[in-house]
């Protein structure tokens, strides 16, 4: 499943004839990226939060959330 970040990153690409080897166009994706999963892992960490006490089991089951649904192609 891709994200709707990863979605509009490859449309804005083909919109703007933008070179997808470029280093700083790169940076930006990943900068995009990363923020993203950053949001994902905290709107699902606030699901866990009812269900588990523990810091860590709390991150490992919102990483493991985000690495099941999104990071299937990677």
């Amino acid at each position: 499943m891709k994200t709707v970040m990863e979605l509009a990153l490859a449309r804005i690409e083909l919109m703007k004839d933008i070179n997808p080897n470029s280093v700083h166009w790169e940076m930006f994706k990943n900068d995009c990226m990363e923020k993203e999963k950053e949001q994902i892992i905290d709107f699902t960490n606030s699901f866990y939060n009812d269900c588990i006490t523990e810091g860590e089991s709390l991150k490992q089951s919102a990483e493991e959330y985000y690495n099941k649904t999104y990071n299937q192609n990677k």
